[in-house]
């Protein structure tokens, strides 16, 4: 079997909000690629093995004491180097050119000149004699390129805006590709890396084979316990681990009391009697409400939710010991988003928010992690659970957080709220899933809604009423790392409203959320 990790690109990430964006491109040319630190040392750099190193972009200033660096050697491994803003500028500072911090900032859409000489251009030569539209965003700027460094690019602002050092395969640019208001950027990344070398290999096909192996050398005979929400995540999960091990897998579902209208019923009928795994549904409402009573902190609502999953797992696990022995091992469905933002490199990158799933297990279960979908993103795990069989209704089915409707109903929760906005998102659902754009259903990555902790006065039947403020938030975007709010027709807005305020008796408001992540986030909490 081919080894679709042979062909790596390391990404060292300085703290951009676009690092992950890099990854992602990268990803969808079907090249296999890591984000680690720039605090990396070198030795590990160099035992990566990469094919080629991008340098991601980064808040600070390349000349701020104490602006997070590079080890100068990495410019000297042998490998193509692309330094993407900040890279640039600290790929010139660190070989000998100079930073002007007295620039103006640039901030948004510039004309990027090309220049003519294709054999110069490295990752730009597909533009070779072009002006193209790219996205800017900094505040320092290049003013002398470092010795052997040729000007291949220039803009209004920035006359040093890519260059390139071609023996040495050494590139900067200025502005930003991997964003989608810079439109031929992935073919500035793919120019990249055919200068790596790599053979764009990494396809899901090859995936789900590796995937099955790792899972048999893992565990050998040994049981896994499998977390099952129902989610495409844990649903791929749950069918590579029941190809790999057979009945040696235990998937538990945990009806906390936060699922979406129906939820618990589908599970059943789509993984228990369709697909047969041996599945296991606990009833675990009131226990999670119970917990959850007066808590309004977000943050305090992820940790007991955490906490109480844990603990009921811990109780499922004990019983399938007295049945089965011990079980070794626990799966879950982290994908690669929740490693990124959880984990706190030691670097720059900041962490959004936690995650109930990613190294939440305590050492007293003595299980280790399955996790075959930690390296992944999002429509990757789509991806192959298409090429697993799984039906297109799971395969593309919205992303549901894992604290459930307890971070949609903000504020305080209780079984009437939890009604009120599970009511109101099953309309959400019904009537984006009916509507007849099928390219807009496709855009959509998430659509819900969200019970706001606050009332109003409206009229209904000439009647006063005081009741509580729904708010709908739809997105697109490509993996959930940033997203921009969906221009949803009014017409389908207004029905949607209509059947909130109608048929779910406690809402009497409908707003619609306009703002993009960044700044804001997808989910309210």
């Amino acid at each position: 079997m081919a080894d679709l990790h042979a062909e790596k690109i390391l990404i060292l990430d300085f703290g951009s909000q676009y690092t992950q964006l890099i990854a992602r491109r990268v990803r969808e040319l079907h090249v296999y690629c890591e984000i680690h630190p720039c605090t990396m040392p070198l030795e590990k750099i160099r035992a990566f093995n990469a094919r080629g190193i991008i340098l991601s972009g980064s808040p600070s200033s390349v000349e701020a004491p104490g602006a997070p660096l590079v080890d100068r050697e990495v410019f000297n491994l042998g490998v193509p180097v692309l330094g993407v803003c900040y890279g640039l500028q600290l790929m010139a500072k660190l070989l000998g050119g100079a930073i002007d911090r007295t620039a103006h900032r640039e901030y948004g859409l510039a004309k990027l000149k090309v220049g003519n000489d294709a054999s110069l251009l490295g990752p730009l030569r597909p533009f070779a004699g072009q002006e193209i539209d790219v996205w800017m965003s900094h505040g320092d700027k290049v003013s002398a390129a470092p010795e052997g460094f040729q000007t291949i690019a220039s803009s209004g602002n920035s006359p040093f805006c890519a260059v390139a050092d071609p023996t040495r395969r050494l590139y900067g640019i200025q502005f930003h590709p991997e964003v989608a208001h810079t439109p031929r950027g992935l073919e500035l990344y793919r120019a990249f890396l055919e200068d790596c070398g790599v053979s764009f290999s990494f396809h899901m096909q090859g995936y789900a084979q590796e995937a099955l192996a790792k899972i048999r050398a893992q565990v050998g005979a040994e049981r896994v316990i499998c977390a099952m929400s129902g989610g495409v995540d844990s649903a791929v999960v749950a069918l590579l681990l029941h190809q790999a091990i057979g009945d040696k897998l235990l998937c538990i579902f945990v009806d906390n009391g936060l699922l979406r209208l129906g939820e618990r019923e589908q599970v059943e009928a789509t993984f228990k009697d369709r697909y047969h795994l041996p599945l296991r549904v606990v009833d675990a409402r009131e226990r999670f409400l119970t917990a959850l009573a007066g808590v309004t902190d977000p943050e305090r609502k992820r940790k007991i939710i955490g906490a109480e999953f844990i603990a009921v797992f811990e109780h499922e696990v004990a019983r399938d010991r007295a049945e089965h022995g011990d079980a070794r091992f626990l799966a879950q469905g982290t994908l690669y988003p929740d490693v990124i933002e959880s984990v706190s490199f030691k670097g720059p990158s900041a962490v959004i928010k936690s995650h109930h799933n990613v190294g939440g297990l305590p050492e007293r279960m003595r299980m280790s992690l399955v996790e075959p979908l930690r390296e992944l993103f999002k429509d990757e795990v789509r991806a192959l659970g298409r090429e697993l069989g799984l039906p297109e209704a799971i395969v593309s089915r919205q992303p549901f957080p894992g604290p459930g409707l307890a971070i949609r109903v903000l504020g305080e929760i209780t079984e009437e709220r939890l009604g009120l906005v599970r009511r109101a998102d099953a309309i959400v659902q019904d009537e984006i899933g009916k509507y007849p754009d099928e390219a807009l259903r496709k855009r959509l990555w998430q659509a819900f809604a969200v019970l706001l902790p606050v009332r109003s006065v409206g009229v209904m039947g000439d009647e006063r009423t005081y009741e509580s403020a729904c708010a709908l938030r739809a997105v697109e975007s490509l993996d959930g790392m940033t997203a921009d709010w969906a221009r949803l027709p009014w017409e389908l807005l207004g029905r949607i409203s209509s059947r909130i305020t109608n048929e779910v008796r406690g809402i009497n408001r409908v707003v619609y959320d306009v703002s993009s992540k960044p700044p804001a986030t997808i989910e309210w909490e």
